[in-house]
């Protein structure tokens, strides 16, 4: 499974996004309306399972957390789904995307 860091996803992968991906947030429901990725989905990391037939579709998902642990345990998760279009953002998370003052949706 690739890896990528939060800054790559935030400087190379969002801005050439394209309608065959998804950023997937694996963090809480309250945790997601606190502020998120604009145009991210959310699932939580304990029920990713649940939709990765709908994951299915996309060339590229890309799953994240906060820090990057829940992100880790989904894309795994996914993998074992048989999902081979995953990359886990593992390195910042949103904790990095609000320290570094970039753009949230509420």
């Amino acid at each position: 499974m690739e890896k990528i860091s939060i800054d790559k996803l935030h400087d190379e992968i969002i801005p050439n996004l394209g309608s065959d991906e998804l950023i997937l947030d694996v963090r809480t429901p309250a945790e997601f309306a606190e502020g998120h990725i604009k145009g991210a989905r959310n699932q939580d990391h304990e029920q990713v399972a649940e939709i990765a037939g709908e994951l299915e579709k996309y060339k590229t998902v890309y799953v994240h957390c906060k820090m990057g642990g829940r992100a880790q345990r989904a894309a795994e998760t996914l993998d074992m789904e048989g999902l081979d279009n995953v990359v886990c953002v593992s390195d910042g998370g949103m904790a990095r995307w609000i320290e570094m003052g970039w753009e949230v949706e509420r």
